[in-house]
């Protein structure tokens, strides 16, 4: 392997690991927004729901907790939680590679 595809692929690695990152910050600020009860009205909060609510469509109403923060926490913690493993394992698979 050259010295240029490598780097071109460690770059790209290090590109997918910091868009897992910010994906799965995006879903936890919303969680964290959700559980101190921040203001529906405010223009950011909005932005990181809807953010949110769209990282996490495949998961934020998969469980069914009686508990409205229970499901929160679960089904969106799931999505930043998948996108943090998968990004980073596909982020250490290419530098290995």
């Amino acid at each position: 392997m050259s010295l240029s595809h490598s780097k071109g692929t460690n770059q790209a690695a290090v590109v997918i690991a910091i868009v897992a990152d910010v994906m799965a910050f995006i879903i936890g600020l919303w969680i964290l927004m959700y559980l101190l009860d921040a203001n529906r009205a405010n223009d950011l909060v909005v932005f990181v729901q809807d953010v949110a609510r769209w990282l996490a469509g495949w998961s934020y109403d998969l469980f069914t907790f009686d508990e409205a923060w229970a499901r929160v926490v679960a089904g969106y913690g799931l999505a930043a939680v998948v996108y943090l493993f998968v990004g980073h394992a596909v982020a250490g698979r290419m530098r290995r590679h």
